[in-house]
């Protein structure tokens, strides 16, 4: 069901990671930093398993599903928990997605800010638009965790998923300006302040006269349930919406509303997967809780594609967030969707999904 509405002591730093970025710790010297950060980065991509092309539907859709397993695995599992108390795994996770990225062909530019005395960045890929309008839309992702947790679903599968786009769609050439961009620093104590990234890089593009006109933020989307009663919600949502947490969720707030309205419709369009939306005041309870909020702030409309997360979701912002409990056969059906969506907002005419879903045109160079 579619709604509208109204509108209405931090943990101290590891030393040793922290040798991961330049910062200004005595106890970290240049030669330290490089060599370590090789070291466990090449440890990383030594482990990373190759995929083998699939002819068949089905096992296209298997493909992916491994291809999504082996990002979350990664991020959460073999990587861990990443945010600015770990700085060591903080780039390590963004290394992680750099190099992915550009193993597709796309070029990866990095926006680096500095909170804390630690250098952080967002990362940025793009498909450069081919038709008149110099329009941009955004597909994000934080890849950050809170402290404390692995993140697999929060947000690893959001990175996944924000890959597994970029991949389907590489190659392709859209009217509008496609961007693929993951953000740091979206948990708590940065969320809703100016060093989230996200914050960082919608006020640049604002301040460049970009015309972003949609961003979609990927938060939290690999749990799912067929038993009733599976789903939650704030008041007054679950007097207008189902009981079971069998669904994905497009959220954003009333400025927002044509973006949810179009988003949802080319999601239905190319998928069966259960799907709802919500067009409400920013200010209630979970509709801003993510990285769109951000862009909320700086004039552009925005919705955050959701599980819905507390919602439904126990092992939430807990050292339980693993692995081994997303749903990875529902979350490939909904990043199949989330590909869709993204090739009708950056009008891409000639996509063909069936194509994007083979791993040909990977650059593994």
């Amino acid at each position: 069901m579619d709604s509208e509405a109204g509108e209405g002591s931090k943990p101290s730093k590891n030393v040793g990671l922290a040798c991961f970025f330049k910062t200004n710790d005595a106890s970290c010297s240049s030669n330290s930093y490089s060599m370590v950060r090789i070291v466990v980065f090449a440890a990383v991509l030594a482990s990373i398993p190759m995929t083998t092309p699939s002819r068949s539907d089905a096992n296209d859709r298997e493909s992916l599903e491994h291809r999504i397993h082996r990002h979350v695995v990664m991020l959460a599992d073999s990587i861990g928990e990443r945010n600015l108390w770990r700085p060591g795994t903080l780039a390590v996770a963004a290394g992680y997605i750099r190099h992915e990225l550009r193993r597709m062909g796309y070029e990866v530019k990095s926006q680096s800010f500095v909170v804390d005395s630690v250098e952080v960045e967002n990362l940025e890929a793009e498909l450069g638009g081919h038709g008149p309008d110099q329009d941009i839309v955004i597909i994000g992702a934080h890849y950050d965790s809170v402290v404390g947790c692995p993140g697999a679903n929060d947000n690893a599968t959001g990175v996944a998923a924000l890959i597994e786009v970029a991949r389907m769609l590489a190659g392709s050439r859209p009217a509008l300006t496609l961007r693929f961009v993951a953000f740091v620093n979206e948990e708590p104590p940065f969320f809703q302040t100016g060093d989230m990234g996200s914050w960082q890089y919608s006020r640049r593009c604002k301040t460049n006269g970009e015309n972003i006109v949609g961003m979609l933020s990927l938060e939290t989307i690999g749990y799912y349930s067929s038993e009733k009663g599976s789903q939650n919600y704030p008041f007054p949502f679950s007097l207008f919406y189902p009981s079971t947490a069998d669904f994905i969720g497009f959220v954003g707030n009333l400025s927002s509303r044509t973006l949810i309205r179009r988003v949802k419709s080319a999601f239905e369009s190319h998928s069966d997967f259960p799907c709802e939306s919500a067009s409400v005041p920013g200010w209630l309870t979970g509709i801003g809780w993510s990285d769109h909020w951000s862009f909320w702030q700086h004039g552009y409309p925005a919705l955050m594609v959701t599980d819905t997360a507390l919602f439904r979701y126990h092992a939430y912002h807990t050292m339980e967030d693993t692995s081994e409990k997303i749903d990875y056969e529902n979350l490939a059906r909904v990043v199949e969707g989330l590909t869709w969506v993204a090739a009708d907002l950056a009008r891409i005419a000639d996509f063909d999904l069936r194509a994007g879903l083979t791993e040909e045109h990977l650059d593994d160079h």
